[in-house]
């Protein structure tokens, strides 16, 4: 008997890579939660808030892909909706962090409710795009997009890059790191949103797996954006 193969996906000697793209998921935001939550009260309290949100963004996930994965195993088809309700939760969460690292630089509540709209409305356009209007998966692509590059502004060179450059040192360097988590990492999401939805771009990119792209992209950006806020926690004692 191949247990790994039974681990995955419940079953023996199939080898699907989507759910071993879930299991792996899966086990790793949840022992990065446990990382993030150990490790919380050993640092400056002015940073506890953000390792704390950072253990809850991928404890969120992780519950999310375990659900995840056993609606995949049924039914054989994409989780769309719950993937949804987990990026709803934890994508906003992430932009949150952009606050509470530049807090100390004076960053106002303002930011916090502006990239919180910004990163739902993009959520809610690609959901569209993907569950609810997919003839019009285009448009509400671009929606999405919009909402995305202005996130991508706002860090880069808007209020909070000021904030960042302002408050200079391993805060500076933090704000950078999870700027190129978003310009880089949160690439991978439009991908595979052009995987599994039709357009133009579906030769391009309709042979990848949507839900794979979504499953690395995933543990790469949820687990990095809290490995950089623990490192500025780190850096700032």
């Amino acid at each position: 008997m191949n247990i790994l193969n039974l681990l995955i996906d419940g079953s023996v000697g199939s080898g699907n890579v989507v759910t071993f793209t879930f299991f792996i998921g899966c086990m790793a935001m949840m022992a990065a939660s446990v990382f993030f939550f150990l490790e919380m009260n050993g640092h400056d309290k002015k940073w506890r808030t953000s390792i704390l949100v950072s253990g809850l963004i991928t404890f969120i996930a992780a519950v999310h892909y375990w659900y995840m994965r056993e609606y995949y195993i049924e039914t054989g088809t994409s989780p769309t909706f719950f993937r949804y309700v987990d990026w709803i939760l934890t994508v906003p969460l992430m932009c949150v962090e952009f606050y509470l690292i530049l807090k100390a630089a004076g960053a106002q509540k303002s930011l916090m409710w502006k990239m919180i709209w910004l990163s739902t409305v993009m959520l809610v356009a690609g959901y569209v795009g993907e569950s609810i209007d997919p003839a019009n998966a285009q448009l509400w692509g671009l929606l999405a997009g919009l909402a995305y590059f202005w996130v991508v502004y706002e860090i880069w060179l808007g209020g909070a890059s000021k904030l960042a450059a302002s408050a200079g040192g391993a805060v500076h360097k933090a704000h950078k790191a999870l700027c190129w988590f978003v310009l880089v990492g949160w690439a991978i999401y439009p991908i595979g949103y052009m995987a599994g939805t039709e357009g133009w771009y579906s030769g391009i990119f309709g042979g990848l797996d949507m839900d794979v792209i979504y499953n690395v992209g995933d543990a790469i950006n949820k687990i990095g954006f809290g490995l950089v806020v623990y490192q500025l926690a780190c850096d700032s004692k």
